[in-house]
């Protein structure tokens, strides 16, 4: 019995050098944030997904999505600044002088950092107000695209040709969001002036009208094609406008696939669409007579027309 009770003798933390038993401690701390870590970030996960299961709403999946990701962030940040203090308190480092130092360093920086605090601030708004969320097409502070992630402090875009754009909240000072509850894909259409405008409406209606009865872009329509009527007069050509009601993100299929129809549709009625005409003055003489009038063709000879 002695001998098993001196064989356990390891266990008696008295007799254990205290710089092992600090850094023993310490990785103790260590190993469990990194767990406690990774345990709320998967319950926040599946929270996210059990919710987003039950909704029907796909901009309300789009808005839980959001908010999970932001929250998984807050609370990386929360375990993190516990564990860092819980360490330093380990470690014999006294942690009210070092908030106090903080506090002081963190009001001498925030006025040299005041856009990073303003990036926060203008970021927790935007998620509280639901201004954009993942997924959604919108344009910020110049730049258009689709928005792939966001952050207390910035917001990752994607536009149509691929380039990626790092917008600071602070700089958003308007959003216009392309793809909240449904779009209107507008269209102007110009014809000669020498066309029937009454005509080209009724072929544009009609072109609608096959757009909302096809299988595949009906359900991307929501209503009938509203017809604005003639919008201007342009410097060759007579505007026509007008708009559809779709599926969010869906205005530039719709918008394309209506004016290719539309052509064919001219086309077959022989409805002219404009291009740009160049008529040359060669200037008349003083009898109202017009001067010769020299062309030359590609070998350089001049001719006369």
């Amino acid at each position: 019995m002695e001998k098993l009770l001196h064989s356990l003798g390891f266990l008696n933390f008295a007799r254990w050098d205290p710089a092992f038993i600090t850094a023993l401690r310490v990785v103790l701390i260590a190993v469990a944030a990194w767990i406690v870590l990774g345990v709320t970030q998967h319950l926040v996960r599946l929270f996210r997904e059990r919710i987003t299961s039950r909704m029907d709403d796909h901009e309300q999946v789009k808005r839980a999505e959001t908010l999970g990701r932001v929250f998984r962030y807050i609370v990386a940040v929360i375990i993190l600044v516990v564990a860092t203090t819980l360490i330093l308190s380990e470690l014999g480092i006294a942690v009210a002088p070092i908030l106090g130092a903080a506090g002081v360093i963190g009001l001498a920086v925030g006025f040299g950092a005041q856009s990073l605090v303003k990036d926060y601030f203008a970021g927790f708004f935007i998620l509280l107000e639901n201004q954009m969320r993942q997924g959604d097409v919108v344009d910020i502070a110049g730049k258009a695209g689709l928005v792939e992630e966001i952050t207390l402090r910035y917001v990752r875009l994607r536009d149509y040709d691929g380039n990626v754009h790092i917008v600071s909240n602070g700089l958003i000072t308007t959003v216009t969001n392309m793809s909240r509850g449904y779009a209107q894909s507008v269209v102007d259409v110009g014809v000669a002036y020498r066309e029937d405008t009454d005509e080209a409406l009724a072929v544009m209606r009609e072109t609608g009208a096959e757009m909302r009865a096809d299988p595949v872009f009906g359900p991307k329509i929501l209503d009938e094609l509203e017809i604005a009527g003639v919008d201007k007069w342009a410097d060759s050509a007579v505007i026509l406008r007008c708009r559809f009601k779709v599926q969010p993100l869906e205005q530039w299929n719709v918008r394309r696939e209506f004016l290719r129809r539309l052509k064919k549709a001219f086309d077959a009625r022989g409805i002219e669409i404009p291009f740009p005409h160049l008529t040359i003055y060669a200037g008349a003489a003083k009898d109202g007579t017009a001067p010769p009038f020299r062309v030359h063709d590609v070998t350089g000879t001049a001719k006369r027309d």
